[in-house]
């Protein structure tokens, strides 16, 4: 005697498309995807200011190229006077099994910047194929770098 399967997938009954757009709007204006980044720093796109939430260290050994380096744990009142309140700037840290991106992003939206975390952070911007910039200084994303097709 065979029994009819049952669905995992629709155990629990879909949202209405409608309640499936609104919340899909909601997540995208939390995060962005490495390839969107890169293709921001690649066009100079003023409006964004990447932070690497990682210690210095780790910084110096590699970073998305034009990102500056502000570890989540010396984010406060008074370290953060000076950034530019008009800008968003995006968290990340090594990928996904870290979340300094999210504590740098939590800091910052608690001190009243806007912000948004890269999703997968520096290892999906890896596997991207994105160039890496090293040392203390952020350097720059290669203008000339033909933008890479996303894979997604």
């Amino acid at each position: 005697m065979t029994t009819a399967a049952t669905s995992q997938v629709l155990a629990f009954p879909p949202a209405s498309p409608e309640l499936t757009r609104d919340f899909m709007l909601h997540k995208l204006s939390f995060h962005a995807d490495a390839w969107d980044v890169a293709e921001d720093l690649r066009n100079q796109i003023d409006a964004i200011v990447v932070i690497d939430t990682r210690a210095e260290a780790l910084y110096a050994q590699g970073h998305v190229p034009g990102a500056i380096s502000f570890p989540h744990r010396l984010m406060d009142a008074a370290s953060t006077a000076t950034l530019d309140r008009s800008k968003t700037y995006v968290t990340y840290c090594d990928g996904i099994g870290c979340n300094g991106s999210t504590k740098g992003a939590y800091k910052l939206a608690q001190l009243g910047f806007t912000v948004k975390e890269m999703l997968g952070g520096l290892d999906f911007w890896v596997r991207d194929g994105q160039p890496i910039a090293t040392g203390s200084a952020p350097g720059r994303m290669p203008a000339d770098t033909p933008a890479m097709e996303c894979a997604c």
